[in-house]
């Protein structure tokens, strides 16, 4: 739903399909996973990331300053937007959705993870926790809505300078906040922390894996060290250090608008199921960057109901079950930056509706 009617509300009964009724009208072989179209994906965003690099590296530095000071950001941009891309490729191996082979898929997310400073085993399992809960507002992982008695959020923060210091810090710090405060994450007892085997976020059997996770992190952190000592911690930072940022501001900003819209609604205990929860997601227009993406801002509705299929047959998938979710499927092309500020501004606390029987189903409030 695009234009006036982009902001009704979701359909919140109980849909009168079945996630076997939606998977028989998507065609069987884009369930299938190829070797051959993940990796081409692997490595076209693995060749541009180091094409970029490889001329950043040689010609920016030959570039006058007013040039240099245009060429920067440009690379900047460029090879953010890439490594956000391939960041993408990594989730899907964790959903299984890159081969048929487990063990492929985890060796190869591990390194794409790895490489973006994010841990893939310990991302993995938080990650699996929120498509198993969805919209919960008890059980969901990450996104969870503030309620109106958070005051500090509610009185403090809703109003002009609050929304704009929300919107900064979530954009500029979302990603390492999460990963290790588990800030905007679900409510833990004791510290929760993605790089900490302990952590709650975790069970027994998934620590041995967060460690072999915090040690891609490190053996990354050690490259990246002595690439700063023979060639200077500026150029580390200008070749690596801001494109990462850039990854994380863009991965907070695909994934915070893929969650959250004034129109969707959060459930408690007494109402959630997991195709309803599925089903409150957001598929989003990127404009330039759909492709570079991978198109997972495109079909991130379908990425819930449907994890492992890959992201060279989601758009088809996507378009097979439209016909059958009908109001169900919700789809805003509002530009990007408009949309992140009036989410922002819009989605500042849920409550139920006082009009409204169902004291479980939870909307946005301002």
């Amino acid at each position: 739903m695009t234009g006036k009617h982009v902001l009704d509300r979701v359909p919140i009964s109980k849909p009168p399909f079945g996630i076997g009724d939606l998977k028989k009208t998507i065609p069987p072989h884009c369930f299938k996973r190829s070797l051959i179209h993940s990796f081409a994906s692997f490595f076209r965003d693995l060749i541009i990331i180091y094409a970029f690099y490889h001329l950043a590296a040689n010609y920016i530095p030959l570039l006058p300053q007013p040039l240099s000071y245009v060429a920067w950001p440009l690379y900047w941009f460029a090879q953010g937007s890439i490594l956000t891309g391939f960041w993408i490729l990594g989730h899907e191996c964790g959903h299984h959705a890159f081969s048929e082979y487990q063990w492929i898929d985890d060796a190869v997310g591990f390194f794409i993870h790895s490489v973006c400073l994010t841990p893939y085993f310990s991302f993995k399992y938080s990650h699996r926790s929120h498509h198993a809960h969805t919209n919960s507002i008890e059980y969901d992982e990450v996104y969870i809505p503030k309620r109106k008695s958070d005051t500090f959020f509610t009185e403090f923060l809703n109003n002009g300078p609050g929304n704009v210091f929300t919107l900064i810090l979530r954009t500029t710090m979302g990603l390492p906040l999460y990963l290790i405060f588990n800030v905007y994450g679900r409510d833990y007892e004791g510290f929760a922390n993605h790089f900490l085997p302990q952590s709650g976020i975790f069970n027994r059997s998934e620590r041995r894996q967060v460690l072999v996770s915090d040690v891609g992190i490190m053996a990354v952190l050690y490259v990246f060290y002595h690439f700063s000592v023979k060639q200077g911690v500026k150029a580390t930072l200008f070749l690596y250090g801001i494109p990462l940022f850039v990854m994380s501001v863009f991965f907070v900003i695909l994934t915070y608008l893929n969650h959250t819209h004034p129109s969707i609604a959060h459930y408690d205990s007494t109402e959630w199921d997991w195709l309803r929860g599925a089903l409150s997601t957001i598929d989003r227009d990127f404009g330039i960057l759909n492709r570079v993406f991978h198109n997972a801002n495109q079909t991130h509705v379908i990425h819930h109901l449907f994890p492992t299929i890959p992201h060279y047959h989601a758009i088809e998938a996507r378009e097979a079950v439209k016909p059958m979710l009908g109001d169900f499927y919700k789809y805003d092309d509002t530009p990007v930056l408009k949309a992140m500020w009036r989410d922002t501004k819009e989605c500042i606390y849920v409550e139920p509706d006082e009009n409204t029987e169902k004291k479980g189903v939870y909307w946005y409030f301002k």
